[in-house]
């Protein structure tokens, strides 16, 4: 009896991750390109190892768009950790500038929903970091836009960093791991 539960359980478990893993394709095949400007951040942590920290500027936006309480206003706290939508406009690169946090208005045909989190004081899309195997730094240190992919939801996911011109970078082929 444990066991056919034990094989049970393991088959839906897998079956939801493999699910997932799916959803996740498709969202990077499908999902619409949009770039995010890199805000300036501490150069001690741009490289850590093997990941880049990162901050979009759009997110530096968002946040001081966002209804700060009584409290923030008179000790300068932190917004409260919330999670929304904001209202981006895409120009004919692909490159998204903050225009409103979204209350239900009517977007223009050049405006997309991307969704944010309030996290410690900071707002995130999708992620904070990008991986890259160790070693390999100095291929992203041009980096000055993320590449997303965005659904119908507004979800976000990191495709790829691509230098100032929109150039992707990548680690040449003939570098030895």
């Amino acid at each position: 009896m444990f066991k056919t539960i034990a094989i049970l359980s393991l088959v839906l478990v897998l079956g939801l991750v493999n699910w997932s893993i799916a959803q996740k394709e498709g969202h990077l095949a499908n999902g619409k390109i949009v770039y995010l400007d890199l805000a300036p951040i501490d150069p001690r942590s741009l490289m850590q190892g093997d990941y880049m920290a990162l901050r979009f500027r759009i997110g530096d936006e968002v946040y001081r768009a966002l209804p700060k309480t009584e409290e923030y206003r008179r000790w300068r706290h932190r917004a409260d950790a919330s999670d929304g939508y904001a209202v981006v406009k895409i120009d004919e690169k692909n490159i998204a500038t903050f225009k409103a946090i979204y209350k239900d208005q009517v977007l223009a045909e050049n405006e997309i929903l991307m969704r944010y989190r309030v996290r410690n004081g900071a707002v995130k899309f999708a992620t904070n970091a990008f991986f890259f195997q160790e070693g390999h730094a100095q291929y992203y240190e041009p980096a000055r836009y993320g590449q997303f992919r965005v659904d119908d939801k507004g979800e976000l996911l990191l495709a790829a960093m691509y230098d100032k011109d929109l150039k992707k970078l990548e680690v040449p082929v003939d570098i030895p791991d």
